[in-house]
């Protein structure tokens, strides 16, 4: 932040102004973004503002993949593996899948699709930001792990090229 909030007011060395409105500004920063925490550092201050998540939304978004896949016993297994083969694009930031660049547009790609490298296969949305996901090489797709506007984490398998 390049402004000085809560600078000098006339507290001991000790103890540390705390600045509520900074506090607060951060704290909305969190909710805005999704993030779970934040530090920011201003010369020899540090202020840290982290959230917990309820673990209600944990058991929400766990609860929506085991009910699509009672169906046939037989596809997870199937994605099991496939997230392990060499072909596979991991995600490289937490954010939001995107098969398609826009709603109702045609997606990037599909399963037996020939892709070339540097073709567009997804986008992941982190922090209001279009991230292409590219394939890193010639091949054919073999399977899509996630589905539109999924949210994915860090390293998840997206992708399978071979």
């Amino acid at each position: 932040m390049a402004q000085d909030r809560g600078a000098n007011t006339g507290k001991t060395p000790d103890t540390m102004a705390i600045d509520s409105a900074l506090v607060r500004e951060l704290a909305e920063l969190l909710s805005a973004t999704g993030l779970s925490e934040i530090e920011v550092e201003d010369g020899t201050r540090k202020i840290r503002v982290a959230r917990t998540l309820s673990a209600a939304p944990v058991a929400a978004t766990y609860a929506a993949p085991v009910a699509a896949a009672a169906a046939p016993a037989a596809a997870p297994v199937a994605a099991a593996p496939a997230a392990e083969q060499a072909g596979t694009v991991r995600s490289p930031m937490v954010g939001t899948a995107y098969l398609s660049p826009e709603p109702g547009a045609a997606n990037y790609m599909s399963v037996g699709q020939s892709v070339k490298a540097g073709d567009t296969l997804l986008i992941v949305e982190a922090m209001k930001v279009m991230n292409a996901i590219t394939a890193p090489s010639s091949g054919t797709v073999k399977a899509i792990l996630v589905e539109n506007a999924q949210p994915v984490e860090y390293d998840q398998p997206l992708v399978v090229i071979a």
